[in-house]
């Protein structure tokens, strides 16, 4: 089971392995209290992406399929991802204040969508 949070909310048992998918260390959060089993940056967005994508709602739907094709072409950093996914529950963490439409639920959806496809 895949889930998403903000970085910044407490970490639970619940979280399982707490993954960041952010290419940036989120601010004024020390690694300790962050509780991060592994740094995804190889695999989050580009920061071409991410710099033009600025969460904006209008270009959430071209994000994803952006985004997508970036995760296509790493299959090694994909690979480790999906390793910790195999374990079992593995919680998403992102730094943006945008909660529905940022990258840990679009890679969330992509990697729903492969493991459909596999």
């Amino acid at each position: 089971m895949i889930k998403v949070k903000r970085v910044y909310e407490k970490p639970e048992a619940a979280d399982g392995i707490r993954v960041l998918v952010d290419r940036l260390w989120p601010r004024g959060l020390t690694k300790e209290k962050a509780e991060i089993a592994y740094w995804a940056k190889d695999i989050s967005p580009s920061n071409e992406l991410r710099r033009w994508y600025g969460h904006d709602p209008d270009k959430w739907t071209a994000f994803r399929e952006r985004y997508g094709k970036e995760l296509k072409a790493n299959p090694d950093g994909m690979s480790r991802l999906l390793d910790y996914v195999k374990k079992g529950t593995v919680t998403f963490v992102y730094s943006s204040k945008e909660e529905r439409i940022n990258n840990a639920e679009a890679l969330k959806e992509y990697i729903e969508a492969f493991g459909k496809k596999a």
